[in-house]
């Protein structure tokens, strides 16, 4: 018997090439009237920056809320990046994103939470997209790896086009 994949989750890091990797669970749900779940993970502040933000911030109530407010902004990003990438859409494919039940951000570490949402939400696929080439986006190439190293769950990841 084939296998149903009646779940797919796009992790994102709001790049272009995440919203190419998208475009593929969006056809690959389209298919097999699936339900996507779009996640993007917003990783710890670094020692460094927790340091830093000490120096520059004393005030404890002052800081805390500088993180919430880090979260935020994030949220709205994702926000802002669906909506773009929804304008961008055919007639056709905005029917097909109709099939995406959640846009989430959770904070952590991204190939764990990834892995960790995927199974809550019993995917049977999880697709992302490859980084960019250039010094600011290798992050993502390490989160790929780390995810395909632990998951079981078939992955399907999307190469940046040239």
């Amino acid at each position: 018997m084939l296998p149903k994949i009646q779940d797919i989750l796009v992790a994102t890091d709001l790049s272009e090439n995440s919203d190419n990797a998208l475009r593929y669970a969006l056809s690959i749900a389209q298919a097999s009237k699936a339900n996507l779940h779009v996640l993007h993970v917003t990783e710890p502040l670094t020692q460094d920056a927790i340091v830093t933000m000490q120096m520059f911030m004393q005030d404890d109530a002052s800081r805390k809320e500088a993180i919430k407010n880090r979260h935020g902004a994030i949220k709205q990003l994702l926000k802002a990046n669906q909506k773009d990438f929804v304008k961008k859409l055919s007639a056709e494919e905005k029917d097909a994103y109709g099939l995406v039940g959640s846009v989430e951000l959770v904070d952590g570490h991204p190939a764990e939470e990834i892995l960790t949402r995927a199974k809550e939400l019993d995917c049977g696929l999880i697709v992302m997209g490859t980084h960019e080439h250039g010094t600011g986006h290798t992050f993502l190439g390490t989160v790929v790896k780390r995810v395909l190293r632990r998951s079981n769950i078939p992955t399907m990841v999307v190469p940046h086009p040239l």
